[in-house]
């Protein structure tokens, strides 16, 4: 019978202490990474800051679309258009097949198909070569799904060489700036390297 209470009273014990230990070690939900925190001012931080390769506008009042993103280049050829991102107003996926149906008729009937493999984005793409050897990439885009994409039905359009030389002409920019600070080994900081 004592056997018994022992081995009862150090079950009980051990659930305890493994108990309080989990929800002492439990973490909360994360809302910083890097020094910043989510839900506060970007007015709070001061740190230098170089523009990006890119800047983005946002545009509406399109007829037949939603919204829109025209991004264009700050360095390389700054002000020019690079890429147009445009929300169809029809989100669903039938108007998205006679779109697909249109495209293909319009633009060639073996565009790359480029959405997910569990069908949740559906996406085709085109690429056409101008006089210049510059590619243009056409895709249109159906997801009501995924909140990492963008919901309903979207058209991209780019010139993706240009934004490659946008990045690279930024980076350039970027390790001019740098040249002349000094390099120092740092020792990692995990309080600032894991989100808190």
């Amino acid at each position: 019978m004592i056997h018994k209470t022992v081995i009862l009273l150090c079950t009980f014990l051990f659930t305890m202490t493994t108990t309080e230990g989990t929800a002492a070690e439990k973490p909360g939900s994360p809302m910083s990474a890097g020094g910043f925190t989510l839900g506060t001012s970007i007015n709070d931080y001061s740190f230098i800051s170089q523009k990006n390769f890119v800047e983005e506008v946002v545009i509406s009042n399109i007829k037949g679309f939603r919204k829109g993103y025209i991004t264009y280049g700050t360095c390389n050829r700054p002000g020019e258009i690079l890429r147009i991102r445009l929300k169809y107003m029809d989100e669903s996926y039938s108007f998205f097949e006679k779109l697909l149906k249109r495209y293909k008729e319009k633009f060639g009937s073996s565009p790359k198909f480029v959405g997910d493999p569990f069908g949740k984005v559906k996406g085709w793409k085109w690429e056409f070569k101008l006089e210049d050897d510059r590619r243009v990439t056409l895709t249109l885009q159906h997801n009501l799904e995924n909140d990492e994409e963008s919901i309903g039905n979207t058209i991209r359009l780019g010139l993706p060489d240009q934004l490659i030389a946008e990045r690279e002409c930024s980076n350039k920019v970027s390790v001019k700036a740098d040249a002349g600070k000094p390099q120092e080994l740092i020792v990692p900081d995990w309080d600032l390297l894991l989100p808190n």
